[in-house]
């Protein structure tokens, strides 16, 4: 098997088209990615402190737009029932 090795590589390189060139740094581009992807691990810890942290805001917000959107139907039901 033949051994691989910087040099050997970066003669062929040397050797390719533009279009050969493209590819390759498509590929390049390619494993970079996947390596970045890889490496990336979810810390469900962390979503579980963010959520700690904004629980309260969330609760108070969604309780207020609750009240708004009754009064809202209230009052059209209002109108409602005038025009009939």
């Amino acid at each position: 098997m033949l051994k691989i090795t910087k040099d050997l590589l970066k003669r062929d390189i040397d050797l390719f088209s533009d279009e050969q060139l493209k590819q390759i740094a498509d590929f390049f581009a390619f494993i970079k990615f996947q390596t970045k992807l890889s490496r990336q691990k979810t810390d469900i810890s962390q979503f579980a402190n963010l959520y700690q942290e904004f629980e309260k805001e969330d609760r108070e917000l969604a309780e207020t737009g609750i009240s708004e959107y009754a009064e809202l139907l209230n009052s059209e039901d209002s109108d409602e029932s005038r025009t009939w």
